[in-house]
């Protein structure tokens, strides 16, 4: 029965890009286990709970994509050697500074935001209303860990863009 009233063809892309995703946040979750098993210095308090706090948000999201492929009625990939080939976010070695980390992790949220745009515009294009309100729910997530984590690597002296709040007439 097909309870979801999309048409199959349409999904194919949909889950196509889901499951690209669903690799990509697999690679993402390994990275930021590693990191907090692996950080050192002046900052490991901080990031660990950091990392921490952003791979326990990962492997809930890892479920709930794989979910949302089941819910669409197609199975979701589920084997590390395909996620290493497909995934957009490649592994990283432990072995760097503790800001290095948070720089590589703000350079897999631009990945995994330009992924969920690609996925959130096949969702869109065929009509699948419940991957689309999942998709905008993670990007608005990740866009506010991400300016967190940007601020943490920010030197106190960095300022933000400004707005002339005259009124032009």
């Amino acid at each position: 029965m097909n309870y979801l009233n999309i048409n199959d063809k349409k999904l194919v892309p949909v889950v196509t890009e889901m499951n690209v995703l669903l690799a990509d946040y697999t690679i993402y979750y390994q990275k930021l286990r590693s990191f907090h098993w692996n950080v050192l210095g002046r900052n490991f308090f901080d990031l660990h709970v950091k990392f921490e706090e952003l791979y326990t948000d990962a492997r809930i999201k890892i479920d709930e994509i794989a979910e949302r492929i089941l819910t669409l009625r197609y199975h979701p990939v589920s084997n590390l050697s395909k996620y290493l080939k497909m995934a957009n976010i490649e592994e990283e070695s432990p072995f760097i500074e503790d800001k290095e980390m948070v720089v590589c992790l703000l350079s897999d949220h631009k990945k995994l935001l330009e992924q969920m745009k690609i996925t959130l515009d096949k969702a869109d294009e065929a009509g699948d209303e419940g991957s689309v309100d999942m998709l905008g729910a993670y990007i608005g997530e990740l866009e506010k860990a991400s300016w967190m984590l940007d601020a943490f690597i920010k030197d106190s002296s960095d300022q933000l863009k400004k707005v002339n709040l005259e009124r032009v007439s």
